[in-house]
């Protein structure tokens, strides 16, 4: 007979330390690691499908589960297939491009960003959403620049701390992406990027850094293109030298989802967990591969036969446990929250305070006791969440322009003529939205029904642009050309012809050539914003909300005033076995306002450009000393003032010019920018502060920054091109 006994006062069995919170976590790690076998360390540095790595079963360590972002939760896909799940629990909210954030030029509205998209990850049990993207806009024809957040490394530096830090409070994992020099789109597998040290580590890497290191993202993805003849996901001098070494990072690198060639490089140079091994990251991909993965069974393979032993095994498991304990193995973690309406309320706030006014001629914006609306274009009743390559969503709700406009005035005739056929396809990997798009008029019928219903309308609003279907905004491909697409020139010519009230309302994520600027009076960079599109555009349009966006970007008035195509270097030149094309950055530092400023060049509108429906006045700025030490600060104080007549918001931007320096250096760079909110008549004492840093510039003769004593100039205003006072001090030796 089998009898149980109690004994009172027996101390219950202690937690074995890898289980145990009251440890530290590097406790916790070594003594987890201490207890894997070589199989189970090989595991958790691999894929098990397409979006998870396995955990250690035995030891109760959870699966690891990544997911697409960085606009909102990717639907769930099939194990080992690209196309979806069909669930019915994994809708989700569309927040602005990551475009549309940088051009909010307000760091709050990051922070709000990254806090709502944790909570729909932690909903959808995701421990690491991939993104966001802070590769910097080199050229307009960038299919994926749509994710990224502009050309000025400071700027993208500033919006990408506070939304990793709000994701990351939320136990969720940043997985910035592409590391590195991943600025177009053509040819990605294969480009060989050819760049000073200067222009990598002053334009191209400080986005990354701080990132690291003030934003402290616990995740970093390899890029698929090539530095120095090495794949960026196993590149020696990217993330072991710069990223390990010299930013002392102690997160995890993932590999691009086929961004992995080598077992030998990816065990040496840096590489800690790899995915998607045998796809092209978008469209195929072998199935219950693997275990044939670099880092599978022959990494274990060379391992056992003495090639390697487990010292670098061990650093990538070490750096893998830490991320579990920070998010899968996190007991701590909030709660998560999906399609709530706190998430539509940061979308819609983060979208109003990204579209940018860019033309407003005798202030036909807002508009003003209408009585007949004409909307025209394809892009007011096409859904903009779903295409575009990895960031597609399946979206709870998406209010298009046109609904958006007929809510906002109800007692109101909105026409709407469609103008244009650009692509009628509404899906993407098994999602399809409910509104078909098919149309069988020829493109003469359509314009000249939209010029027809133009003669009698109070304002003719067009929603044109791109889209997000192959060769335009689009994951895998760059844009053909810098024109619009689909005759949408010619559209708008003839709409402008019939009627002076004529708005455009650019749907993008890049610029675009407007030959027909001098013809339309009132022009709206719309962006790709996502679920509450129709209802921001529309409060913008009706004046509920005062523009306050500012370009991330420049936007040039033909495509040879961009450095990039100026000098021919894009896409790049094949070499002779035609497997490897090396693209050489030519221009250097000067990118985007950097190369405009240099060459004089006229843009159509500038880095920092954006109006309102009031007006700003700018005083004259005082700084708190007329030199600065290298360890000290310089603080400059100007006034601002709301002259108009409605509330809004101005941003300040500080740019510094080395008045004479060893090296050539830009005009001025970006280094400080304070978005302020006021009333009719207010006034604001705005602060900026600068430091030594923002004086420097990156010396390849010592490998280092340095900062030279002598004369500089600080310029303030409210674009690059605007800048309304100026005050000169110098750096002390």
């Amino acid at each position: 007979m089998l009898s149980l006994v109690c004994t009172v006062g027996v101390q219950a069995q202690t937690l074995p330390v890898y289980l145990d919170e009251t440890k530290s976590v590097d406790e916790r790690v070594e003594d987890a690691l201490s207890r894997m076998t070589l199989d189970e360390k090989i595991a958790v540095i691999h894929a098990q499908s397409k979006f998870s790595s396995p955990g250690v079963k035995r030891l109760g360590i959870p699966e690891f589960w990544t997911d697409d972002g960085p606009h909102g939760v990717r639907p769930d896909v099939l194990w080992d297939q690209w196309e979806q799940a069909g669930q019915t629990n994994d809708s989700c909210v569309a927040f602005p491009a990551l475009t549309c954030l940088a051009a909010t030029w307000n760091p709050s509205m990051a922070r709000l960003y990254g806090e709502n998209l944790g909570e729909e990850a932690l909903y959808r049990r995701k421990d690491m959403i991939l993104g966001p993207g802070v590769n910097i806009n080199r050229t307009p024809l960038g299919g994926r620049n749509f994710e990224y957040m502009g050309e000025d490394p400071f700027l993208v530096s500033r919006m990408v701390v506070p939304y990793i830090q709000g994701l990351q409070s939320k136990g969720v994992a940043a997985c910035v992406k592409h590391y590195a020099l991943n600025n177009d789109e053509e040819y990605r597998h294969q480009v060989n990027v050819i760049v000073s040290d200067r222009a990598l580590h002053e334009i191209y890497l400080p986005a990354f850094k701080a990132a690291v290191c003030e934003g402290g993202a616990w995740g970093l993805m390899g890029a698929y293109n090539l530095y120095k003849n090495q794949h960026n996901c196993h590149n020696d001098i990217l993330l072991n030298k710069i990223l390990k070494q010299d930013w002392q990072y102690d997160g995890v690198v993932v590999s691009d989802w086929g961004g992995c060639h080598d077992t030998r490089e990816a065990v040496m140079n840096g590489l800690d967990m790899e995915f998607g091994t045998w796809t092209n990251g978008l469209s195929f991909g072998a199935s219950n591969a693997y275990d044939n993965y670099y880092l599978a069974s022959n990494y274990k393979k060379l391992i056992r036969e003495g090639v390697f032993t487990t010292k670098e095994l061990d650093d990538k498991v070490r750096r893998v446990l830490h991320l579990f304990y920070r998010t899968s193995m996190n007991r701590h973690r909030p709660n998560g929250f999906l399609c709530s309406e706190s998430h539509y309320q940061a979308a819609l706030k983060i979208a109003q305070e990204g579209i940018v006014l860019l033309k407003n001629d005798n202030n036909l914006l807002p508009i003003k006791q209408p009585r007949r609306i004409l909307v025209v274009g394809e892009n007011a009743i096409k859904m903009m969440t779903v295409g575009g390559g990895s960031s597609s969503l399946k979206v709870q709700r998406e209010i298009l322009p046109l609904d958006g406009l007929r809510k906002r005035f109800p007692d109101v005739a909105v026409d709407y003529a469609r103008g244009y056929v650009g692509d009628t396809v509404q899906s993407y990997n098994g999602v399809t939205v409910g509104r078909s798009l098919a149309e069988s008029r020829s493109a003469d019928e359509l314009l000249q029904e939209a010029v027809e219903k133009a003669k009698g309308a109070d304002y003719v609003i067009v929603f044109g642009g791109l889209n997000k279907s192959n060769y335009q905004d689009c994951e895998g491909h760059d844009r053909k050309q810098y024109g619009l697409p689909y005759a949408q020139d010619r559209l708008i010519s003839s709409l402008a012809a019939v009627n002076k009230n004529i708005v455009y309302v650019n749907i993008s994520g890049n610029a675009v050539a407007m030959p027909w600027i001098e013809q339309v009076p009132a022009i709206v960079q719309g962006w790709f914003i996502g679920s509450e599109a129709g209802e921001a555009i529309a409060s913008v349009l009706a004046g509920d909300v005062s523009p306050s966006g500012k370009l991330p970007f420049t936007w040039y008035r033909q495509l040879t005033d961009c450095g990039a195509h100026a000098l021919g270097t894009y896409p790049g030149t094949w070499r002779a076995n035609k497997e490897i094309i090396d693209e050489e950055y030519k221009e250097d530092i000067f990118v985007g306002y950097r190369w405009t400023d240099r060459k004089k060049i006229k843009t159509l509108f500038p880095f920092g450009h954006g109006l309102s429906y009031t007006r700003f006045e700018v005083g004259k700025a005082k700084s708190s000393a007329k030199d600065m030490s290298r360890n000290g600060q310089l603080t400059f104080v100007v006034p601002v003032m709301n002259t108009g007549k409605c509330a809004g918001a101005e941003t300040v931007q500080l740019y510094i010019r080395d008045v004479k320096s060893s090296v050539e250096r830009p005009v001025k760079e970006l280094k400080c920018f304070k978005k302020v909110f006021l009333q009719p008549g207010e006034e604001q004492q705005v602060t900026m502060i600068i430091d030594a840093d923002a004086l420097a510039f990156y010396d390849e003769t010592t490998h280092g920054w340095k900062a030279e004593a002598g004369d500089f100039e600080a310029l303030i205003g409210t674009s690059c091109e605007a800048i309304a006072t100026k005050i000169k001090f110098r750096l002390r030796k």
